[in-house]
């Protein structure tokens, strides 16, 4: 019996000097919003030099929205992901009848796909780095919830360069809200760079 209670205070004494390095290592984590997309693949596909350099220079950068990939940066050098925000669906429905939003509220999926264009393995919990926020500033953790629109991002992604995951990310809003933003960070959040798509 001393030996388990000793385990557990030793787990929960590694956990708290995790989160503080963690919360040390990311103390600028979210300084930089990216929402400029990434150049969609055709438009750098074929025609001359002087063409694709008149497209930049009288296009105005957008902000990125469902169907857009942002490029965002890790805390560790070497470390990077392409991430879209492929669909939404609002009041998306459980596929256990057992488990169901709290009253007076709904719940909103969100599709990412990440891809990893670092040098180094991303291994995190892509639950961890997103949030939605509605058109008054209120923001939403997310849930772990599995939805009728397709399987759910995994909570533990390890992917190597160049490899991709694609899931389900679930948030849990008053019915009354009206979902403005969602934002993803690398490093379960921490990362300095926090991608940000227009719902």
């Amino acid at each position: 019996m001393v030996h388990h209670t000793r385990i557990r205070l030793a787990a929960a004494a590694a956990v708290a000097v995790a989160a503080l390095g963690l919360s040390a290592c990311g103390s600028g984590s979210g300084d930089e919003v990216v929402d400029k997309p990434k150049a969609k693949a055709s438009a750098t596909a074929g025609g001359s030099e002087k063409e694709p350099a008149a497209e930049k220079s009288s296009a105005a950068p957008d902000v990125a929205k469902v169907g857009d990939t942002l490029a965002l940066k890790g805390m560790e050098g070497g470390s990077g992901l392409d991430v879209t925000v492929v669909k939404v669906v609002d009041n998306a429905k459980s596929s256990d009848e057992f488990f169901a939003p709290e009253s007076g509220k709904r719940w909103i999926g969100v599709q990412f796909q990440l891809v990893n264009t670092g040098t180094k393995v991303y291994s995190d919990a892509p639950i961890n780095g997103a949030k939605l926020a509605d058109d008054q500033g209120q923001q939403f953790g997310t849930v772990i919830a599995d939805i009728t629109a397709g399987p759910s991002m995994s909570s533990d992604v390890r992917l190597k360069n160049g490899a991709k995951a694609l899931g389900w990310i679930v948030f849990e809003v008053p019915k009354a809200s009206k979902a403005a933003t969602v934002t993803f960070g690398m490093d379960s959040g921490f990362a300095e760079q926090i991608g940000e798509w227009q719902l």
